[in-house]
């Protein structure tokens, strides 16, 4: 069975040549360029990959899709520039595409932020539709945010793709404005939702309880601290930016500081539940347990 690897790319020449390295054992590897303005051609062509130009897209998955169209390979392993295939990875991947048990597979992802693997919260495993057989895959391309949508039975991988995430709080910050948020902030005014005051911080609130406590991201310390503030941030952009395309205009309240603290109100007791769950999944004390546990169900 014959492997494509397929990457849309911009401006990727400090990244990319890490990533081609790690390719060897594909059969084809097809470049989709979108316009890049530095060395990435060059560098595509120092690993013989087949090089198409399109129009840089701010929908990306549209450049992904053509890359797949341009595809040989019986398989298409479908990756970005700053995802590296480690040895074990390779090694599942000869092996499950010789087999007929699936038409795709979810690979998870190692993310390394900030120079450091998080290992909790959205960011592990982080499992991604990656690899499929060749005509049963494609991107929707309704928003940014979507998987793959496979024609046919998906199957997990073990082995994960290490995926160099953000290395900086600039680059975080400029990928949550150019590319994120306005395309969830369109994507919003599309569905025809309505989009209430409180949303500005129940979003927020609701995100940063999600990643920091349901998800465990305080067990990767000031690194899951910072990046659950980061997504609590990202929800108060996203707002202002539907509020932005709705000519600043949604329904005010009636008595803005009563509704506030009513809602705050509301999200203290939320945190107090999530303190106590907290606190009663870090302890071993049997007793200790049981006092938690009432005092969760009291709202203590």
């Amino acid at each position: 069975m014959k492997l494509s690897v397929v990457l849309s790319v911009f401006n990727e020449e400090k990244k990319l040549a890490r990533t081609l390295g790690s390719l060897s054992f594909a059969d084809e590897i097809i470049i989709v360029d979108n316009g890049s303005t530095d060395n990435t051609v060059a560098i595509s062509k120092q690993y013989n990959a087949k090089i198409y130009q399109k129009v840089n897209n701010l929908m990306l998955n549209l450049n992904k899709n053509f890359g797949f169209s341009k595809a040989s390979g019986d398989w298409i392993l479908n990756l970005d520039a700053d995802e590296v295939v480690e040895n074990n990875l390779k090694k599942e991947i000869d092996n499950v595409i010789s087999k007929d048990e699936a038409e795709g597979f979810l690979i998870p992802r190692k993310n390394i932020i900030f120079n450091k693997w998080i290992k909790h919260s959205l960011w592990w495993p982080d499992y991604q539709l990656r690899l499929f057989k060749n005509g049963r895959g494609k991107f929707p391309c309704k928003h940014v945010h979507e998987m793959l949508s496979v024609d046919g039975r998906v199957l997990k991988l073990n082995n994960p793709l290490t995926h160099y995430n953000y290395e900086s709080i600039s680059q975080f910050i400029y990928k949550l404005d150019k590319i994120y948020s306005e395309n969830e902030a369109v994507h919003f005014i599309q569905s025809g939702k309505s989009l209430h005051w409180l949303d500005l911080i129940r979003m927020p609130f609701a995100d940063f309880i999600k990643t920091f406590f349901a998800q465990k991201g305080y067990l990767d310390g000031i690194h899951g601290l910072i990046l659950s503030l980061l997504q609590a941030f990202y929800q108060i952009i996203v707002f202002a930016k539907i509020w932005e395309k709705k000519n600043f205009l949604v329904d005010e309240p009636n008595n803005l500081l009563k509704e506030f603290f009513g809602e705050l109100g509301r999200m203290l007791k939320e945190f107090r539940y999530w303190k106590r769950t907290s606190q009663y999944e870090e302890t071993v004390s049997p007793t200790q347990k049981l006092f938690l546990r009432i005092m969760r169900k009291l709202g203590l």
